[in-house]
């Protein structure tokens, strides 16, 4: 009986290594049938057995014009898998080797569309946020005219208001821990960084809070005309001109 068991089990392994194991012999393939054959795997949604077959096409016929057909597409493989680290490092190297490729455009905006995806909540570490701001500024510049230009501009402004937050609630804490001169540097860093994200506004509001608070007239002054050049719609603006009008009758 445990002969048998044994037996089956060995049969069942053999039958799902068999099953996930590619059937088709490519040793006699010509180019164009490899690289066919490794996309229709891609088009199929086989990602597993793609990312072999692209890896070896591009191991065997670095040359030929699929070359970069190939990077790319496998670069894609791994986007579609969820593997974005490894699908940045494919794009970047068709970048970087293939200068001339048509593939080129698509790559860049692929390559910051996986640190996108990377990027993380605002609570925690924000490499990967500026890497995609980095590499969607750089898509813009050098390629305006493309279509996905609108998209590149509209993640660049979610990601930067992703480090705004991060630097505006880290001045929320030390105001709250009741380290004021820490506070009122994190504010100053998002209103002159971030100028044109919802929380520079904020910030400002909240550093002239703390610099009345400190008796620090001349810096409130300062930002009080600041903030009213800059966001004279804002909610606060009514309030901060009541505050401006009380520091000069105090005078």
């Amino acid at each position: 009986m445990l002969k048998n068991f044994r037996y089956v089990l060995i049969l069942l392994s053999l039958i799902i290594l068999t099953n996930c194991s590619s059937s088709v012999d490519t040793s006699k393939f010509s180019v164009d049938e490899y690289f066919n054959y490794a996309m229709k795997l891609y088009n199929d949604e086989d990602y597993e057995l793609a990312i072999q077959e692209f890896q070896n096409f591009l191991l065997q016929y670095s040359g030929s014009s699929f070359n970069d057909d190939a990077q790319y597409y496998y670069a894609m493989t791994y986007f579609k898998r969820g593997q974005y680290l490894l699908a940045a490092y494919e794009f970047s190297k068709l970048i970087r080797n293939i200068p001339a490729s048509p593939f080129v455009p698509e790559a860049q905006f692929m390559l910051a569309e996986s640190y996108y995806q990377l990027a993380p909540p605002y609570q925690l570490d924000q490499a990967y946020t500026k890497k995609a701001i980095e590499e969607f500024q750089a898509f813009i510049d050098f390629f305006p005219a493309d279509k996905r230009v609108a998209e590149a501009e509209r993640k660049i402004k979610e990601l930067t208001e992703r480090l705004a937050e991060k630097e505006y609630q880290s001045g929320l804490i030390y105001e709250k821990m009741e380290y004021e001169k820490a506070a009122i540097k994190y504010y100053a860093f998002v209103a002159d960084t971030y100028h044109d994200t919802k929380f520079a506004p904020l910030s400002l509001y909240r550093k002239i809070q703390l610099e009345i608070k400190k008796g620090m007239k001349t810096e409130a002054v300062a930002d009080i005309n600041t903030f009213l050049n800059r966001y004279p719609e804002n909610e606060y603006a009514n309030e901060i001109k009541k505050i401006e009008t009380q520091l000069v009758e105090a005078k």
